[in-house]
Parts: C-alpha cells; sequence; structure tokens
C-alpha cells in the first residue's frame, strides 16, 4: 500500500530520488520495473510493472471508433514508459511527461494504494486548495461518509 506525500525536487537531469521509505515496496512488485503515464488531472502516474498491467490490459479493450475511448487510450498508453530505478533510488521523468505535468523542480510524491501519483508542487498547491476550499466537493457515493 502506498501512501503519504513528499516534496522532492528533481536534479539537473530530470531525476527524482524515490523516497527512501517507498524504495523497497516499490521495486518489490515487479523487481524494480515501473511504469509512468499522463493522467488527465496534469499528473504523473508510477506504477510497479506489475500493478500497471492489468490497468493497460483494460485500456487496451477501449474501442478504437469510440471518440472519448481513443482520447484516453492515447493519454493512457501513448505517455506510457517503461522505466526502472537506478542504484540511487532514482527515476527519470522524461521530458514529455514534465511537460505534460507543468513540472520543472519541485515536485510532490503522493502515494495512491497501488500506485504513486507525481505532480509539479503548484498543481499539487492548487489541488489542495481546490479541496480545504470546499469546492471540490464530496464524490458521488460519500455524502454520508465520516472520518
Amino acid at each position: 500500500m502506498f501512501q503519504g506525500a513528499s516534496q522532492i525536487n528533481l536534479d539537473a537531469k530530470g531525476r527524482l530520488a524515490v523516497p527512501v521509505k517507498h524504495r523497497e515496496a516499490l521495486a518489490a512488485p515487479s523487481a524494480g520495473k515501473l511504469v509512468m503515464t499522463a493522467h488527465p488531472h496534469k499528473c504523473v502516474l508510477l506504477y510497479p510493472e506489475a500493478n500497471w498491467e492489468p490497468i493497460r490490459s483494460r485500456v487496451m479493450t477501449f474501442p478504437s471508433l469510440d471518440a472519448t475511448a481513443s482520447v484516453w487510450k492515447r493519454m493512457l498508453i501513448g505517455f506510457a514508459e517503461n522505466t526502472t530505478l537506478d542504484n540511487a533510488g532514482r527515476i527519470l521523468l522524461s521530458p514529455e511527461l514534465r511537460s505534460f505535468a507543468g513540472i520543472e523542480k519541485q515536485i510532490m510524491f503522493v502515494g495512491q494504494g497501488t500506485h504513486f501519483e507525481v505532480w509539479s508542487l503548484t498543481a499539487w498547491n492548487e489541488q489542495i486548495a481546490a479541496l480545504t476550499s470546499g469546492a471540490a466537493g464530496l464524490p458521488p457515493g460519500t455524502e454520508n461518509f465520516s472520518l
């Protein structure tokens, strides 16, 4: 279970150092093989390859002549990149994914259970501001949810 948030700086080559507390768990399911792709909310998704495969398989079943399904397929499969952790626990964020997500130097690394989201710090702060202002509202079906 990937959870928690960490603020990280990319190095000059566009690499992020996965927080030490997550390295082993991130590498274990797929022997260090990872997949990154774009999310429509303008962040990067980072999956162990084993966690990504069921999603990729499902996306590949989307009908190619359906305009909406094709857009999603183009985003999720088109941006997908295989990568591995290097010996220092770093992964390279490609220029294409950095550009898509507006990532320059400061990022937030956010656990989402089966994967991580990688946000530009600015976009992350905008998400949090919307949530805490009440503008985001509750997801459907959670009206009676309590903490």
